[in-house]
């Protein structure tokens, strides 16, 4: 009777332990999964004609903005506007010069995006004169950064970084922003390795 009595118990210890093994790893999952949500990646891409890489249908930031998104597990937010749509790349970035000069800002497509829930926040987009294209600064003005990890990327072909940190800790000056990241528009697409590297290195 004793050894009957002795083996229940042990059962009992074993299914216990098995359960509580089971919960623990159930919560470290659902941590894992919110520490993946609390990043997005915010960005504008620009697709058809760029300078060194042709007529292209998916933009090169979109393509780094991706690799972001599959590497750390963090959402997305494309800004949009059809302004730009169709448009030879002379004519583009004479047009972008122009609204560099002017302090335009273009209408993006959509609301907003809410950002309450995430604490780093990646920022990227072409350099177009000097800077983020223009309806970047639009959305800029519509989101709050404060107290946030603003991590800035470009994608270019020489201008690197150019002045969009300095131009985004200016629109954001209570967020923490980082020195950020740039890369070769026409490398995007066989460059997943240096943006992994990039990202381990944060």
């Amino acid at each position: 009777m004793n050894k009957i009595l002795t083996a229940a118990l042990a059962l009992l210890l074993v299914m216990g332990c098995n359960a509580q093994n089971k919960q623990e790893n159930t919560q470290t999952s659902t941590q894992s999964n919110n520490q993946a949500m609390n990043k997005i990646v915010i960005f504008f891409s620009h697709a058809g004609d760029n300078y060194s890489v042709g007529n292209i249908e998916v933009g090169n930031t979109k393509i780094v903005a991706d690799y972001i998104s599959e590497i750390t597990g963090a959402d997305q937010y494309e800004i949009v506007t059809h302004k730009y749509d169709g448009m030879a790349y002379t004519p583009l970035i004479n047009l972008a010069q122009e609204e560099a000069k002017k302090g335009e800002l273009p209408p993006y497509e959509g609301a907003a995006p809410d950002l309450s829930q995430y604490d780093t926040v990646f920022i990227g987009g072409p350099v177009w004169w000097g800077t983020y294209p223009q309806v970047m600064f639009t959305l800029f003005k519509d989101i709050d950064l404060a107290g946030k990890t603003v991590i800035p990327f470009t994608t270019h072909e020489g201008s690197g970084l150019a002045n969009c940190v300095s131009d985004v800790k200016k629109a954001f000056p209570k967020a923490n922003v980082t020195k950020g990241f740039s890369i070769y528009g026409h490398e995007v697409r066989s460059g997943k390795a240096k943006v992994e590297k990039w990202l381990k290195s944060l």
